[in-house]
């Protein structure tokens, strides 16, 4: 994990504890986990893939690595390559 995504998860974490962005609020009682959600869909993340690619998704699957979600996309170009990508469900990122 980069350390943008940290500082993102961190910035997500605390959100999640205020209740909303910006707000300030005490950190959530002990026991309490707080789970990151999604911030791109996988809508988002296919047409963002098909863009930066110039390739069709011809399938996208939403997976847990670590208890960090995850997009996993196969692509075909029109040169008939097919490849996969990992899209971080976070922060948009494309591994």
């Amino acid at each position: 994990m980069t350390g943008r995504q940290v500082a993102l998860l961190i910035i997500l974490w605390l959100s999640a504890a205020a209740g909303t962005v910006g707000a300030a609020s005490a950190p959530p009682p002990a026991g309490r986990v707080v789970v990151a959600t999604a911030t791109v869909s996988v809508d988002q993340a296919v047409r963002l893939v098909e863009q930066r690619f110039h390739a069709r998704v011809l399938k996208a699957q939403t997976q847990t690595d670590n208890g960090h979600t995850v997009y996993v996309m196969r692509l075909l170009n029109d040169a008939g390559k097919v490849w996969t990508v990992r899209v971080d469900a976070t922060s948009g990122s494309v591994q």
